[in-house]
């Protein structure tokens, strides 16, 4: 097995999870603790997506019907459509949000479409049993909520990012295309010096697919990464204890690990 992650090991006051696979034959490149389950914030928004992606297949949902904002669905943080006039999008126009920025406000309504239930058995429907949404995302979270937003295991996120980049199936092909604006680059990704806001398909040889997951104490970062000779799924999360004093060792270390894990590409 290879070091990829060698880095990690240099921040030992952060808990690690981590997981690269080649995501042709699904074998292990390297891995740190890859079954431990931790909080993965906004990651878990992969699996709203895949929900919406389904149901736009089958004809659940009309990609072009306009859902409407409420008071109950309104968040801070993440996002542009709070800062926007607008109170309804497309179905496929919220997706794209969320895949873009992560955006919360649209991220709650199309969970409200959709609901927490159907979404909760995504990552059992892929064998993936770690992967969890737990709830909507709030502003403040109380006794009365789910601790964290959504959870998961390294090894599960790797494999969901393998399938992300093999499956030939029409759901999975639209996840890539609202997954391919994202522009948040800055951690696994963050030396490899992709242009956030235009790498849809190809930026200088290399293709990058991913969501990240931010929130005090946790950072998570799940994608694609290839080029020329492969294709790369893989999962790094930390979490550490005292709000952020970690989050720019744990940052140094992800996008050191990133700049290993295109080595060869």
């Amino acid at each position: 097995m290879s070091q990829l992650l060698l880095p990690l090991e240099d921040a030992p006051a952060i808990t690690w999870s981590a997981c690269v696979l080649d995501a042709a034959t699904g074998d292990i490149l390297d891995a740190r603790d890859p079954d431990l389950v931790l909080p993965t914030a906004s990651v878990g928004k992969l699996l709203l997506l895949l929900e919406v992606a389904r149901r736009l297949v089958s004809g659940e949902l009309d990609p072009t019907t306009p859902l409407r904002r409420t008071p109950d669905d309104e968040v801070a943080d993440s996002g542009l459509w709070q800062h926007l006039r607008v109170d309804a999008l497309p179905v496929d126009d919220l997706a794209v949000l969320v895949g873009s920025v992560s955006d919360n406000l649209a991220t709650n309504v199309l969970l409200r479409a959709v609901g927490l239930d159907a979404v909760a058995e995504v990552g059992p429907s892929l064998g993936l049993p770690t992967l969890r949404l737990h709830d909507r995302v709030r502003d403040v979270r109380t006794s009365e909520h789910p601790s964290t937003l959504s959870e998961g295991s390294a090894r599960d996120l790797a494999r969901f990012a393998a399938l992300l980049a093999t499956e030939d199936a029409t759901e999975w092909a639209l996840l890539r295309r609202w997954l391919s604006t994202g522009v948040d680059v800055g951690l696994v990704a963050g030396r490899l010096n992709f242009d956030p806001l235009a790498h849809v398909e190809v930026d200088r040889g290399r293709r990058l697919l991913n969501k990240t997951g931010r929130d005090p104490g946790v950072l998570a970062d799940v994608g694609i990464l290839g080029g020329q000779e492969g294709v790369r799924a893989y999962a790094v999360v930390a979490s550490w204890s005292s709000d952020d004093v970690h989050r720019d060792e744990a940052i140094r270390a992800m996008r050191y690990v990133g700049s290993r894990l295109s080595s060869g590409l």
